[in-house]
Order: C-alpha cells, then structure tokens, then sequence
C-alpha cells in the first residue's frame, strides 16, 4: 500500500516558525516532523510515499531527497504557490498514488498511532477509513460522530479527525484539480 504525506499548507498558526519553513520541517523533538512520520511508515512496511508541496515546496524535497534514508521511495506532487486543499492535493496526486487504496496522513499531525496496525483495505464497498479521536475540551465543536462504526451526521459531533485516512481513488470520482476540501465527500 502507498502513503501519501499532505505536506502543501501555509502553516498559518505556526507562524513566525512557517514563514520560512515548510511545517511539515518545523523540528519536534529534535527532527522535522515529517521525518517521524517517514520513520513509522518506514517501520511499518510502506516503501512508497507521495508528499504534495505547495508554500515553501522546495524546501522539502531539498531535506528529504528520494527517501532512500529511510528505505524508501518519495515521488513529490507539486502544487504550485497556491495550495489545493486535502481534496485538490490528494486528486493532483492520483496518477501517483494509483488504482488501489492508500493511505493519507496530514503532515501536522503528531501521533503514536502505530501504522504497521492500519489494515490493508477498506471493508465492502466502503471508500474512507477514518481516524477519529474523542473532542478535547478545548475544541467546541467535533468534526463527526459514530453510531455503530459508521460515520453519521449529528448536531454535536464529538469526534475530531486526526488527519490519517485510507481512502480508496473512487472516493474522488468525476473531481478536478482545483481547490477542494475532501470534508464533503467525508460526510457523504
């Protein structure tokens, strides 16, 4: 299975860190944050990895190279300056990610999921696989709530989304390679 890393966003709440670096660049714990997240897919048994790039872009293929430090191989999708949210990122990408299922995390996101645990497919016909987490106290408002394992729409989500994914392509059916959010297809 192949990774896709969203790596395109300004990185607005970091600032002043992001206005001259990338934030999946920003160290945490000594290490870009992209490179935590390069090491579990790594030690997870992924080898292909697809990072989209917008603000800052070339800084990351710069740090990063092919991935063969990690025993992998990294094909960049560059968005150009101005970035296409999840749903544009990840539809720019498809000739890259291919016909089968794969796996999306955000570049922010600092987690101990351990990767190697993501099953391999989707269940039936399903297009999404997403990762939720209980509403922290200091968020007024989740993203999505569950009734049986199956996301369902409510009037106080209480589940945010962590920002990893698998999503089969079909999900992105009949989208173009404009700015997009994957939220409404997520709901649908």
């Amino acid at each position: 299975m192949k990774a896709m890393i969203l790596s395109a966003g300004y990185g607005k709440r970091l600032r002043p860190l992001t206005d001259h670096t990338p934030k999946p660049l920003v160290p945490v714990g000594g290490k870009p944050l992209v490179v935590h997240h390069l090491e579990k897919l790594a030690d997870a048994g992924f080898r292909e990895i697809v990072i989209n790039l917008g603000h800052l872009g070339s800084r990351i293929p710069e740090a990063l190279g092919d991935g063969s430090a990690w025993g992998l191989e990294i094909a960049y999708s560059d968005e150009g300056p101005e970035p296409l949210e999840t749903g544009g990122g990840i539809t720019k990408a498809l000739p890259l990610l291919g016909n089968d299922t794969f796996l999306v995390v955000n570049g922010d996101v600092w987690c101990d999921l351990d990767f190697a645990k993501i099953p391999d497919d989707l269940p039936g016909e399903d297009d999404a696989l997403l990762f939720l987490v209980p509403r922290p106290a200091w968020r007024e408002k989740g993203d999505f709530s569950l009734l049986d394992g199956r996301v369902v729409e409510s009037e106080s989500p209480d589940l945010l989304y962590a920002g990893i994914a698998l999503y089969h392509p079909r999900i992105l059916d009949g989208a173009k390679v404009e700015k997009f959010s994957i939220v409404p297809r997520l709901r649908w």
